[in-house]
């Protein structure tokens, strides 16, 4: 695998790679891999002669400094997973390779996507993720973006980033499914900061969901809303939202003939954990 600091000479490799013919994948992480991004890389490799992965922490997304401050470095054993998983290019820029001096911030007119949800609950963050897509697909040259289902909007939010910037005409967006632990955690470099208890307890974000599928046909979305919210206050969880909407779209859907998903978020102890689950 080779590791690559600086844009430039990365643009260049690919660009000439790309020329004699490979096709070439990306996965965009913040580090702190697990299987979860692990199995984005191996997706990658299957279907592409190359592999990008980049691990860059990006300041813009996170609306809160200590979440930033605290968030997991795990290079060295990140570095391994790749390697292990037959990634063949690592971009690890520093913060000045990605929003250079006089770099000025683009406004994306992502629509009411972004004032919901995580929109609402981290004002700015979705305008952050976009910058630093942006940047990278001008520096990673590919014809595959892999993204995980677990950060559902997030992926709704980069479809529609790709459409506003026109490359969705030669960039495919692959959402592969969400990586869980044996007892339906989804994973997430996040889930290192829960203690034991918490660890334990974490698990009501699933069964929630799960409670949601099995009564999707026969239950108001309005009342399985309900019973999945008093379900997590009663496991320690503090809700932000519980939600039901257009897997396409994110909006309230017009019947139960389109296809659905169900989005939580939740704080147990000082660990925000989101998660979703597709009913139909």
């Amino acid at each position: 695998m080779i590791v690559f600091k600086p844009a430039r000479p990365l643009s260049m490799h690919l660009t000439k790679e790309i020329n004699s013919g490979k096709k070439a994948g990306f996965v965009p992480t913040m580090g702190a891999l697990h299987e979860g991004h692990i199995s984005l890389i191996r997706a990658s490799v299957q279907l592409n002669d190359l592999t990008i992965c980049s691990i860059f922490i990006n300041p813009t997304q996170f609306n809160n400094n200590d979440d930033f401050q605290n968030y997991p470095v795990t290079i060295a054993q990140d570095i391994e997973k790749l390697e292990a998983a037959g990634c063949d290019i690592l971009f690890l820029p520093p913060v000045q390779e990605i929003y250079r001096d006089g770099f000025k911030a683009k406004h994306y007119e992502l629509g009411l996507i972004e004032q919901k949800m995580e929109g609402e609950h981290r004002p700015g963050h979705f305008q952050g993720v976009c910058q630093v897509v942006d940047r990278l697909l001008d520096i990673v040259h590919a014809s595959q973006l892999f993204l995980g289902q677990k950060d559902f909007q997030q992926c709704i939010v980069i479809r529609k980033l790709l459409e506003l910037t026109g490359r969705n005409e030669t960039l495919e967006m692959v959402m592969m499914p969400t990586i869980r632990e044996n007892d339906g955690l989804a994973m997430s470099s996040r889930n290192v900061r829960l203690n034991e208890k918490e660890r334990v307890l974490s698990t009501a974000i699933f069964h929630a969901l799960s409670h949601i599928k099995q009564g999707f046909a026969t239950i108001s979305p309005e009342a399985l809303k309900q019973a999945a919210k008093i379900y997590l206050e009663s496991k320690g969880f503090a809700p932000d939202y519980v939600e039901i909407l257009s897997a396409k779209t994110l909006e309230t859907p017009g019947n139960n003939n389109e296809q659905q998903v169900a989005l939580i978020a939740a704080t147990v102890g000082t660990t925000r954990l989101i998660d979703n689950m597709v009913l139909n």
